[in-house]
């Protein structure tokens, strides 16, 4: 027997060994399905991301939608067809007719590569997939690169709950959804990746302190910075990053490891883009992150050098280096400024730090709707209950206040900004509300799903004590005092029953925590849900309809579909000459130049301002000073935007006054803006609008013919229904524009410009004759007596004389001779 228990003793392992191995195969497994848990939410919100852009394609087609996208896809188009080089050597002519315009200088080549090489790995797979298709879906796809991004970057500030929640909040925000729903081919859809990509990588190396993370995120801030020009968001909040943490005294060589690497590898990067250039090292957007390079550097060298001096002496050196460091960065900036080296702000950036100077100096940038201030209605629309969680989350980070805390906060406050002055920076706002939403969230949901052990701990303090204890002078329990010293397990023991008879017979109190925590956890689940429903019908009703193609309903929820749009391109494209020259509104040419493949004089672009401030001069002006301009800049056809028949809102007459403005920052003296308004200062298109307003040539075009229809059988003829009023001039002629096309429901109307008469008619009376004023004479033909004879016009009658005699014309001589 006492072999065989030694047996048995040396068989079986030891306690603490088995423990040990059924923990770490415990932690494994739930590791294990941990992960699979997190990689399955992580598809399943790519996919929900990806399914919800898709309601444009299933409700009209695969389509390119708004303006921009066209010009993307031309330029995709152009490199696929040809190379990579073509592309950037490329010289549009049909486009900012008489200059044209360089295209590889002039645009962020990142969307196009990025296309073309998904194109180019399809084929080498034997996927068929024309070059369309793939810049209609890119968009989707890269939502599901960056949730997974946003995952990474909450994950790393947080936790993994929290970045799940991220994740999936950013898949379905209508905020984001906006710009990245199937067939919006901008930049803006692949610039968000590579946004939330670089912030994970800065925190990663500003944690770790490694050269490899930061060299990471100089190759993302690259891919950035080729995508999109709110690359320069990035540049400046990351400096700022570093210079708070500087001030905050969290200096250390992870962080100065981190930026040193990331600034000098980012700032030779980006200078590889063409349409960037130098100006990361001659503008003054970027002078931020230089002079954060030097102080850097500064304060390293002040740590190395503390090391050898006395403290007092440190203090003193300390403060006048930084002061003399700071006195000279700035007077360096400022002087190379005044010089010429550097760059002032441009007007886009003023206009972020001045609202109203835009609309003062730049008119065409506040003429952009994108470009206008945020309403509360746009907040809520684009983040719903995201809103209210938003201000929850930065409080969280500010307890915590962690370095990756403070770049939160930082990048919260600084985005609330810009989004509150431009609706388009909505989109940069989008991704960290997400973040500190589902901060909020999931903290909320940890609180309220864990097990309440703090709390049972407060109903064995409270019970009343058993042993009679006595009290020394001090006022303190002799009898508890000495329990504690000698028998802490017997004290622990009975916590330990206490806890046990609390979860096994809850209390009145017990069970009203938890009745409170599951009605809490309920309204939150709720709250979710409206919010998953608020992202669909947002997304199915308000972003996913393409600008080319309206749609209107019936009484009965029947639909229909209006294709002016493609109607007038495509005539365009089929009637006119393939060298014809179009005139119109610079919101129009991306569009005319990709469906019609026409000339244009202006487009989206708008980099020149003064070609565009021609074409709303020849637009404000009567007819025969806009022909002028249309002949001096061969233009052979004029199209504009009519909503006046079906109550189109977005039309040109809606959108003259900024044409108007932006020509008379040109022409002063030929265009003011109070001429086309009335006395009492109203815009009005009726009988009692302006008379200069009335002899424009855009009034004309847009109204043509319009006083014949009725748009109503109760309604005057001429009645605008985009401004419910009739107009006030009607019945008038064209005299250098003829109507080419307009189309069904009038909202496209194309006119051609007539060309010049070869001989004008003389204001002079014409010289009258008595010439041919008797009747002409017939005579029969000698040789054809059947047909009559033939006559001369005008012919001359001579009167027949008689023929002087020889002596008369002698002696008519003679007399001459003896003269």
């Amino acid at each position: 027997s006492s072999s065989a228990t030694m047996a048995e003793t040396e068989s079986s392992p030891p306690v603490g060994s088995s423990q040990k191995k059924s923990s770490q195969s415990g932690s494994s497994s739930a590791f294990g399905s941990t992960s699979l848990l997190t990689i399955a939410v992580l598809v399943l919100a790519w996919l929900v991301g990806f399914s919800s852009r898709l309601f444009s394609v299933l409700r009209f087609e695969s389509i390119i939608h708004e303006f921009d996208p066209w010009f993307n896809y031309r330029a995709t188009r152009q490199m696929v067809e040809n190379d990579f080089y073509s592309f950037l050597n490329w010289f549009d002519d049909s486009a900012w007719y008489p200059l044209g315009r360089i295209v590889g200088g002039t645009v962020y080549p990142g969307l196009m590569v990025t296309s073309g090489f998904l194109h180019y790995v399809l084929h080498s797979l034997n996927i068929t997939v024309h070059i369309r298709d793939v810049c209609v879906f890119l968009a989707p796809i890269f939502s599901g690169l960056t949730a997974m991004a946003t995952f990474l970057l909450t994950r790393e500030i947080w936790n993994q709950g929290a970045g799940l929640l991220a994740a999936c909040f950013i898949a379905i925000v209508p905020g984001y959804i906006s710009r990245s729903v199937a067939g919006s081919y901008d930049n803006e859809g692949i610039a968000i990746f590579a946004l939330m990509f670089t912030y994970f990588l800065w925190i990663r190396s500003v944690k770790t302190g490694s050269v490899f993370w930061a060299a990471m995120g100089a190759l993302s801030y690259f891919y950035m910075v080729s995508a999109w020009g709110g690359y320069v968001f990035i540049i400046n909040l990351i400096p700022l990053h570093v210079f708070v943490l500087l001030i905050m005294g969290r200096f250390s060589s992870r962080v100065y490891v981190a930026y040193t690497t990331f600034f000098s590898l980012g700032l030779v990067l980006s200078m590889q883009i063409p349409f960037v250039g130098f100006q990361p090292v001659k503008t003054s957007e970027h002078m931020a992150a230089h002079g954060v390079f030097v102080l850097l550097q500064a304060y390293g060298a002040l740590l190395y050098i503390r090391e050898y001096l006395p403290l007092a002496a440190f203090k003193r050196l300390f403060i006048v280096l930084v002061t003399a460091a700071a006195g000279i960065v700035f007077a360096s900036v400022v002087l190379l400024t005044y010089l010429g080296y550097v760059a002032p702000w441009s007007g886009r950036f003023y206009s972020l730090y001045d609202t109203g100077y835009a609309k003062i100096h730049i008119p065409i940038i506040s003429s952009v709707a994108e470009h206008q201030p945020t309403t509360w209605v746009s907040f809520f629309r684009d983040l719903h209950i995201l809103m209210v969680a938003f201000p929850a989350g930065v409080w969280l980070c500010f307890r915590k206040l962690s370095d990756e805390c403070v770049f939160v906060i930082l990048y919260a406050v600084s985005a609330s900004y810009f989004a509150s002055v431009m609706v388009r920076l909505m989109l940069t706002l989008t991704p960290i509300v997400c973040v500190c939403a589902a901060i909020s969230f999931s903290t909320a949901l940890q609180n309220y799903l864990g097990t309440p052990q703090p709390i049972q701990r407060v109903g064995y303090e409270s019970q009343p004590s058993v042993d009679n204890t006595q009290t020394d002078s001090k006022g303190k329990s002799k009898g508890n005092r000495k329990r504690n010293k000698q028998e802490p397990a017997a004290a622990a023991a009975s916590e330990e029953q206490v806890v046990e008879e609390v979860v096994v017979k809850p209390t009145k109190h017990s069970v009203a925590l938890t009745v409170s925590r599951i009605l809490t956890v309920l309204t939150l689940i709720i709250m979710l849900s409206l919010f998953a429903y608020h992202c669909t019908w947002a997304t199915s009703t308000m972003y996913s309809g393409p600008s080319v193609i309206l749609e209107s309903w019936n009484h009965d929820g029947s639909r229909n579909i209006l294709d002016d749009f493609r109607e007038g391109y495509f005539w365009l494209r089929q009637n006119t000459h393939p060298q014809a020259r179009v005139m119109s509104w610079w919101d129009y040419g991306y569009q005319i130049a990709g469906f019609a493949n026409r000339t244009t004089l202006v487009d989206n672009n708008t980099w020149n301002n003064s070609h565009i401030a021609m074409v709303g001069k020849a637009m404000s002006s009567n007819e025969s000073a806009a022909y002028e301009i249309m002949r001096s800049l061969d233009v052979n056809y004029v199209l504009v935007i009519f909503g006046g028949m079906i109550g189109y809102d977005g039309d040109d007459i809606n959108k003259f006054l900024w044409m108007v403005r932006i020509a008379e920052g040109e022409h002063p003296k030929d265009i003011r803006e109070p001429d086309y308004f009335t006395p009492q200062g109203e815009f009005r298109v009726d009988a009692g609008g302006s008379k200069v307003l009335h002899n424009c040539l855009m009034y004309k075009l847009c109204y043509y013919r319009f006083g014949e229809v009725r748009t109503d059988y109760n309604l005057p003829g001429g009645y605008d229904r985009a401004r419910n009023v009739e107009i006030g001039y009607k019945n008038f002629k064209l005299t250098y524009l003829e109507e080419a096309f307009t189309s069904e429901h009038w909202l496209v109307r194309i006119y051609k410009v007539k060309e010049p008469v070869n001989l004008v008619k003389s204001a002079k009376k014409t010289r009258k004759t008595k010439l041919g004023s008797k009747k002409r004479e017939y005579h029969p033909s000698v040789k054809t007596p059947s047909r009559p004879r033939g006559f001369i016009k005008e012919k001359l009658k001579v009167k027949r004389g008689k023929k002087p005699s020889r002596k008369a014309s002698k002696k008519s001589s003679g007399k001459a001779g003896k003269k």
